[in-house]
C-alpha cells in the first residue's frame, strides 16, 4: 500500500507541476522539448530551473526523510546507452516525450498525443514480453 501512496503522490505532483507550468508560463511540461530548447539557447531561464528541479528532487528527498527508490535492472551500460538513443529517436519521431504527450497532451484530448502514448505503451509492452518471455538479452 505504501508504494501505491508514493506513486499517487508522485503522480499528483507531476500533474500539479504540469498544470502550474501551463498556467504560469503557457508552456507544456514536455521534458524533451524543455531540454532541447534549453540546450539550443532558446530564451527563458525557467527551462534551466525546471531541469534543475528534476535533478535536485531525488537529491533533496532524503534530507526531508523521503525514501528514494533504488532502480534495479539487469541491463549493462551498452544496453542502457542504446535504449537512451532509441528513446531520443522515438521522441524526435513522435514530436514529444511521454511527459509531453502522456501527461499534457492526453489531458488536452490531443489525438496526436493519444496515438503517440498508445505507441509508447505498446512498444514498452512488447519489449518487456521479448525480454521476459523470449529471452532477449539485456546484459550487454
Amino acid at each position: 500500500m505504501e508504494i501505491f501512496a508514493t506513486a499517487a503522490v508522485g503522480g499528483a505532483l507531476i500533474g500539479l507541476a504540469a498544470a502550474g507550468l501551463l498556467l504560469v508560463n503557457g508552456s507544456i511540461a514536455g521534458i524533451s522539448g524543455i531540454l532541447g530548447n534549453a540546450i539550443t539557447g532558446r530564451p527563458g531561464a525557467w527551462r534551466w530551473t525546471f531541469l534543475a528541479g528534476l535533478i535536485a528532487a531525488p537529491l533533496v528527498a532524503p534530507l526531508l526523510h523521503i525514501e528514494v527508490p533504488t532502480p534495479h535492472h539487469q541491463a549493462g551500460l551498452i544496453t542502457l546507452a542504446i535504449a537512451g538513443v532509441l528513446v531520443g529517436i522515438g521522441t524526435r519521431l513522435s514530436g514529444g516525450c511521454t511527459s509531453g504527450h502522456g501527461v499534457c497532451g492526453l489531458s488536452n484530448l490531443s489525438l496526436r498525443s493519444f496515438t503517440a502514448t498508445g505507441t509508447f505503451m505498446i512498444v514498452a509492452a512488447l519489449t518487456v514480453y521479448a525480454v521476459r518471455h523470449l529471452g532477449l538479452p539485456v546484459g550487454f
